[in-house]
């Protein structure tokens, strides 16, 4: 089969890699816009069950991947000056550098016999002679967009505004951390991908985003303000940032893309170009593996190519439907932030724990709490504290 994928993203790559591991005949070209080692974002994260996927799938990049990522297994969480409360489970959570992880699965590709090309802007389907083609270019993907009736896209746009950063700040726990302003509550979640720095994703109420004036300010002093609101958390380090060709920093409104179906013709959608899950549950990159895997194991099982797409989008929706649930409810309890906030501390990183139920946001939260507790002993609501 001679395959064409459009984006360089880590669906795509790893799609890439597993396709030739089946059948190295097969003839694969992953075709990447932007030049190499242009990447937005810091670090990645994942848990230790996507890496046993991983190593079952691919022992040689997941090895790599494995090599080159940091480790945790605490959870630290601050309200304010109210408490610092540290959690330890027994799964463990990575980070990595994005831009190295796209090395990693680029090299491994290449090694395979993949043909990697960057700086190469497909603009439509009739420019690439294939058999299939795999739309793995994003939310605003470019194959996806003619065709947006068939697929049935929908984007919701979140409430909250938020902002991706990095820091030179290296943390041991992955932390959570709300501070309170004159203008509302802000708060951040800070993770290390790499050996001297983290990732920092700051999040806040539109409300508390023109009170405090970031709507307006340029990139530099909204970092500047950012730092100030979180020195006790960043313990003196920077925020680093990029600004808009204006001056401006890229704060962002989350967009969650579903599609009613993923192929149309020999055309097939594959992660964020098919579905966005909210970052506060850190399943987008596990999920865009899992998209790969799902779609070559159909194209290997079934021998017609219509077959193969239909069971792909026919099983992969089906298996990501709790994830976009849990993505989904996460996000709406940040968005209701203020709901929980002034419970005690105990009570409050209980339900941060419990922000996937489907029950919580239909209770008063201290009854949650209460009727939680009781149901502990049958296994509780069933919410999860993993990110």
């Amino acid at each position: 089969m001679k395959v064409a994928c459009v984006g360089g993203g880590p669906a795509n790559l790893y799609f890439s890699i597993l396709m030739k591991r089946v059948d190295p005949s097969h003839e694969v070209a992953v075709y990447e816009r932007n030049p190499a080692g242009t990447t937005y974002g810091w670090g990645v994260t994942y848990w230790d069950d996507l890496l046993k996927n991983l190593r079952a799938a691919d022992p040689e990049s997941a090895d790599v991947i494995r090599e080159n990522s940091i480790r945790w297994d605490s959870w630290v969480t601050h309200i304010q000056d109210r408490a610092t409360v540290t959690l330890t489970e027994s799964d463990e959570g990575f980070g990595i550098c994005r831009h190295r992880l796209l090395d990693i699965l680029a090299d491994r590709a290449r090694s395979l016999g993949v043909h990697v090309e960057h700086g190469r802007e497909i603009a439509s389907r009739e420019e690439l002679d294939a058999d299939l083609v795999v739309a793995g270019d994003g939310i605003n993907s470019t194959l996806r967009e003619p065709h947006a009736e068939h697929f049935g896209t929908e984007i919701a746009v979140g409430r909250n505004h938020y902002i991706w950063l990095g820091t030179t700040k290296v943390f041991d726990a992955f932390t959570f951390a709300f501070s309170e302003t004159p203008h509302g509550w802000i708060w951040c979640y800070c993770y290390v991908y790499s050996g001297d720095h983290s990732t920092c994703v700051v999040e806040c109420s539109p409300e508390t985003w023109k009170g405090l004036g970031l709507d307006q300010a340029a990139a530099a002093d909204g970092l500047a303000l950012l730092e100030k609101i979180f020195a006790d958390v960043l313990d003196g380090h920077p925020l680093i940032g990029r600004a808009h060709t204006d001056g401006s920093a890229y704060w962002l409104n989350f967009r969650t893309l579903t599609n009613r179906t993923w192929y149309h013709d020999d055309l097939v959608l594959l992660g964020d170009a098919a579905h966005t899950t909210h970052y506060s549950i850190g399943a987008g990159t596990a999920l865009a593996f899992g998209d790969a895997a799902f779609l070559v194991n159909a194209l290997n099982q079934e021998p017609e190519l219509p077959a193969a797409l239909a069971r792909y989008d026919r099983e992969r929706r089906k298996a990501i439907r709790p994830h976009q649930k849990s993505a989904r409810l996460s996000a709406q309890w940040y968005e209701s932030l203020t709901r929980y906030i002034d419970l005690s501390p105990v009570e409050f990183i209980a339900l941060l724990g419990q922000r996937h139920s489907r029950v919580l946001p239909h209770l008063p939260p201290r009854m949650y709490v209460q009727v939680d507790r009781v149901l502990s002993f049958f296994g509780g609501f069933g919410g999860s504290g993993k990110d």
